[in-house]
């Protein structure tokens, strides 16, 4: 089969299959679907978390079963986990792999969010480490983004591309109706967090100087993280709404009191925090499945019925129709 990923790409793909038993699912039943397969109908879901591999060891998680989605765009960064949380049905991706295997700029975005697009998902709540670029955003705080700046070099982040161009409305890049159950939820439990702010996407892995730490600060930003946005600009491509939650760790590298980020402050922090993130998943979700408002959020229909696409049908390559069916397929 032909595939959608370029020279450079293909090459980290095989090296990426020689650690398939790596990968594989260690307990419970496991389901592999090829490309081009229906996805029968107890697979599908429409609601997802990404985020770290313990999110979905929490309580009340159950009917789990493990999924590996082929994709044109290689493999995901692990199986995704279904099963349902609370009675609402639910596929978890561990981001980075269990083991946190792959570094920010070595997650295959496309294949992730490709992949969740099989399975029929339409809510994406990703859960995020960051750095708090704000005095009043202390480290074990949440904030609910809505807005990004990208400073990735490295990272491929279409599903338009070899053959095919299309351009999605982006100037509000979080999904308000997916945003605004999220917030629900942390008023109803009691989280601390903040409503809105700036994420600076950068590259990684290493993490910020003091001078760009201090840049972030000048453009108002509030936090800085390395996976976000790449995923938000993905779910706008596929018509699926994303809302953030980003988890304060650190003060990045800029607070006079504090030293600069480490690993281990991150860990630590987001280790506490875990569970308060579950917290909010679990109560988010069923607000985010039940929606029912007029009409899909723009973010579901971020492709204009196809008008976003600028390439004449009659020159998209067969094949290439046949890849991004999921995405493109009532359109073309």
């Amino acid at each position: 089969m032909s595939s959608l990923l370029g020279p450079t790409t293909v090459a980290v793909t095989a090296a990426a299959a020689a650690l398939y038993f790596l990968r594989r699912p260690s307990k419970g039943a496991a389901v592999t679907l090829r490309c081009g397969e229906p996805v029968p109908p107890e697979l599908q879901v429409t609601c997802a978390v990404i985020g770290g591999s313990g999110l979905y060891e929490m309580d009340g998680f159950a009917d789990q079963i493990e999924v590996e989605v082929d994709t044109p765009f290689g493999a995901a960064s692990d199986w995704y986990v279904l099963g349902k949380l609370g009675g609402t049905p639910v596929a978890f991706l561990s981001r980075h792999g269990r083991g946190h295997r792959k570094n920010p700029s070595e997650v295959n975005y496309r294949a992730n969010i490709f992949g969740l697009k099989r399975l029929g998902v339409k809510w994406i709540i990703s859960v995020t480490a960051c750095g708090s670029l704000k005095m009043d955003i202390a480290p074990g705080e949440m904030v609910l983004i809505d807005q990004f700046i990208d400073r990735t070099v490295q990272r491929p982040a279409t599903f338009f591309c070899n053959g095919i161009a299309a351009h999605v409305p982006f100037a509000e890049p979080i999904c308000e109706v997916a945003r605004s159950c999220v917030v629900a939820a942390c008023k109803e439990l009691g989280v601390a967090h903040h409503v809105g702010g700036t994420y600076v996407n950068m590259e990684g892995p290493a993490f910020s100087t003091k001078a760009e730490s201090e840049m972030h600060r000048s453009w108002g930003a509030s936090v800085v993280g390395m996976t976000n946005l790449t995923e938000a600009r993905l779910a706008r491509e596929a018509e699926m709404s994303m809302a953030t939650i980003a988890m304060a760790t650190d003060y990045d590298a800029w607070h006079p009191d504090h030293e600069a980020v480490t690993v281990e402050q991150v860990v630590a922090t987001a280790g506490r925090n875990v569970a308060k993130a579950k917290s909010i998943i679990k109560c988010a979700l069923p607000k985010l499945a039940a929606h029912n408002g007029a009409a899909p959020p723009a973010a579901q229909t971020a492709l204009g019925g196809g008008g976003a696409i600028m390439t004449a049908k009659d020159k998209i390559p067969r094949e290439l129709r046949r890849q991004l069916a999921p995405i493109l397929g009532a359109y073309l």
